[in-house]
């Protein structure tokens, strides 16, 4: 299984993905546990690449691959922003940053998915969460 979605770089199209995770968790029968991990991981790189990479442009897109394979539902979020060095990301943990509105988006994926990975300059995001 693959499929593929394109939405505007609405912040409200956020409910988009709230809902194909809701579609994938009913068919495939995910535990709790997982159904939440995916929706919050999916929800932050679509938020993310809404945000940070396209910059609330409306007139940009997010495309959203997703599928399911070998016992992992996987799903790439590609915007079309300049993308981001993703190998100097500041550690939200650290005292100097705990205060800081941003910057947990990426530590909180990585902690809630099995797999995280960056392409195209940090433009796309792609996730693995086993089933």
């Amino acid at each position: 299984m693959k499929e593929e979605i394109k939405f505007q770089s609405k912040i409200e199209n956020i409910n988009i993905v709230e809902k194909l995770v809701d579609e994938v968790s009913a068919k495939q029968n995910l535990s709790s546990e997982i159904y939440g991990n995916l929706l919050v991981a999916m929800v932050e790189a679509v938020n993310n690449a809404i945000i940070h990479g396209n910059k609330l442009d409306e007139s940009k897109e997010v495309v959203l691959n997703y599928g399911i394979e070998k016992g992992f539902f996987w799903f790439n979020i590609k915007d079309q922003g300049k993308g981001f060095d993703f190998n100097d990301l500041p550690d939200p943990t650290s005292p100097e940053n705990i205060e800081k509105p941003h910057g947990r988006g990426i530590f909180l994926m990585s902690h809630l998915v099995d797999e995280i990975s960056f392409e195209e300059n940090g433009t796309k995001v792609c996730l693995k969460i086993k089933m």
